[in-house]
């Protein structure tokens, strides 16, 4: 007897009919049509995985280990546990010198291995991160191969509400910002406001720019939009850039800093220049002079560069008669050497820009008549020629339009951030506690 299988259409649908006979059926008494259509079974398509990437590698076909370097550990101690050779890591080390030295390895720093999915589990890739931006690849596979790489940067615009208690700083801290933002609002409003002597209750309002690696905040870029709230007034401040013309202005487009003068004196030359290590005409050594000498006849009259208060008007030692003008809450600026002082210039007095502080002479050490010139930026000493102060010019005709549409849409942005809510508590004779909200408004 023999196993026949014949295809029998039924319905469209394909059917398998299995006889037993001791010879084959013909088509003709199965009474078949000529022409047999099949319809084929539809199988739902099975979706493809993406590839997972690391550190530009595809890992799929890899165990993937991370970890931290722990205290005194060193390289050839991590890969001898994942099967790397003395040789390799020998190698390794002599070959990566240019590019990173293995010796610069850190404790608490990340790593991560690329190891083969077998029972011996090889380390092929070892990556390590010396900062939260930049990475180090050493390839083992076939030969070893070292280079560096960095993660993607993300810019996220974020927005902040805070009321005062004790500090800018503090209030940014506290609300899960990030404090560095309170140097970047004071730069800001270094000509309007001193944001280091703010007032308990004073309010303000951010629109800014966090820099994030991998989800996670590591700084702080620009602040689009600012709104800064104090009892007898407030501050807008908003970031525009008009064709590389970058600068903050106020609600009217009046650019919120002042330009300082390009120089104290108006006919000079350059004797000296800003170093930090300059060889003293006078004491023959190796000092830092952080200022720029501006050489002019004797009674050469010096100019304040902006509006200030002078903090010093008196003989200072090797300064000789010295002038100094904080200018806001970020620069100050000195003037050494003078013969005399300007009319009425002394200590606490308010100044303009332009307005004559002293004379060019040679007091204190000095070699001739001479102005020595400095600026301090948030106390640190700063190369004047290098500093490149913004413009005070308000916005271009050419781009009102369209700053006043851009600015009017981020205030109504800040307008609408809410405050939190406060609260404090009041306590009666019977130590019953009261707890009062205060909502959005200051103590």
């Amino acid at each position: 007897m023999k196993l026949s299988a014949l295809l029998v259409p039924t319905l469209g649908v394909l059917g398998v009919y299995y006889f037993f006979a001791d010879e084959v059926i013909s088509n003709e008494s199965l009474a078949l049509p000529d022409t047999v259509t099949v319809q084929a079974a539809i199988l739902p398509e099975v979706a493809k995985q993406e590839p997972h990437f690391l550190y530009g590698i595809e890992v799929d076909s890899f165990k993937v280990v991370e970890a931290t370097v722990k205290p005194n550990q060193f390289l050839s101690q991590i890969l001898l546990n994942y099967n790397v050779s003395y040789g390799i890591i020998d190698r390794l080390a002599k070959q990566s010198r240019q590019i990173f030295d293995v010796r610069k390895i850190r404790e608490n720093r990340d790593y991560t291995l690329l190891c083969s999915q077998d029972s011996a589990i090889t380390a092929q890739y070892f990556i390590y991160e010396p900062s939260n931006l930049e990475y180090v690849v050493f390839d083992l596979t076939d030969s070893v191969n070292i280079y560096k790489g960095q993660h993607e940067i993300d810019t996220l615009t974020k927005e902040f509400a805070g009321i005062i208690d004790y500090s800018i700083y503090q209030t940014l801290q506290d609300n899960g910002a990030k404090p560095e933002l309170a140097a970047t609002l004071a730069e800001l409003y270094a000509w309007q406001l001193d944001l280091f002597k703010v007032q308990k209750g004073d309010r303000f309002k951010l629109i800014y720019e966090e820099i994030q690696i991998r989800g996670e905040a590591v700084g702080v870029g620009k602040i689009l939009a600012a709104h800064f709230e104090r009892t007898e007034s407030d501050y807008y401040a908003f970031y525009y850039d008009q064709q590389g013309k970058e600068e903050y202005f106020d609600e009217k487009g009046n650019s919120l800093r002042k330009a300082f003068l390009k120089a104290p004196l108006r006919y000079s030359r350059i004797s000296s220049r800003f170093s930090h290590s300059r060889l003293h005409p006078v004491l023959k050594v190796r000092r830092p002079h952080y200022g720029i000498d501006y050489a002019a006849p004797t009674g050469t009259p010096v100019r304040a560069v902006g509006d200030g208060v002078i903090t010093k008007a008196h003989y200072s030692g090797g300064a000789g008669h010295f002038v100094k003008i904080k200018h806001n809450g970020t620069y100050t600026t000195g003037y050494m050497h003078l013969s005399k002082y300007g009319e009425g210039i002394r200590r606490g007095k308010k100044v303009e820009q332009g307005d004559i502080i002293g004379y060019v002479g040679s007091t204190g050490i000095s070699t001739g008549p001479h102005l020595d010139y400095r600026i301090w930026k948030n106390g640190k000493p700063v190369d004047a020629l290098s500093l490149e102060m913004p413009s005070s010019e308000p916005i271009d005709s050419e781009h009102r339009d369209d700053y006043t549409t851009y600015m009017l849409e981020l205030m109504d942005r800040l307008n609408q951030l809410s405050y939190p809510k406060r609260q404090f508590i009041l306590a009666n004779a019977k130590n019953n506690v009261q707890v009062v909200d205060l909502g959005d408004q200051s103590l």
